[in-house]
C-alpha cells in the first residue's frame, strides 16, 4: 500500500514540475494517515530539493527505504538509505526532514545527494527502470 499510494501522489506532484506540492497534491496528503504523510511529504520535498540542486539532476522517483528503513520520531524523518532516480540512473540519497505537527509544512531539510548505485543492485532494492 505505501508503495502505491507513494507512486499516486509523486506522480501527482511531477503532473506540475515548477512546485513540487500543488493544491492536487496538498489535498492527497490529507488523505493519508499521519506517519505515511509524514514520509511522503519529506520526499516530495527530497524531490524538489534535488531538481534545484546545482548536480542538475531530475528526479522521477525516490524510494526512501531502498537500502535502510527510515527512522521517524514524532515529526521528524530520517532516511539514510533512501535511493531517487534521474535521467534512468538511481542515485543513494540520505534526508533528514522535520514537518509541523500536521506534517503539511517542512521546518527544516538537509539531504545529501551519494553515487551512483550499480545496475547489478537495483533489483535487490526495487529500484525499477523507467
Amino acid at each position: 500500500m505505501r508503495i502505491i499510494s507513494a507512486m499516486l501522489l509523486l506522480s501527482v506532484a511531477l503532473a506540475s514540475p515548477a512546485r513540487a506540492m500543488d493544491n492536487g497534491a496538498a489535498e492527497e496528503l490529507k488523505r493519508l494517515d499521519p506517519q505515511t504523510r509524514l514520509e511522503q511529504r519529506c520526499d516530495l520535498e527530497a524531490m524538489e530539493r534535488i531538481h534545484k540542486d546545482p548536480a542538475k539532476l531530475v528526479a522521477d522517483e525516490l524510494v526512501a527505504y531502498a537500502f535502510e528503513e527510515p527512522k521517524i520520531k514524532g515529526d521528524k524523518i530520517r532516511s539514510a538509505g533512501a535511493a531517487f532516480r534521474s535521467k534512468g540512473e538511481w542515485y543513494h540519497l540520505s534526508y533528514t526532514c522535520a514537518t509541523s505537527p500536521d506534517h503539511m509544512t517542512i521546518l527544516s531539510f538537509q539531504y545529501a545527494i551519494g553515487q551512483i548505485v550499480p545496475h547489478s543492485e537495483w533489483a535487490h532494492h526495487y529500484l525499477v527502470s523507467e
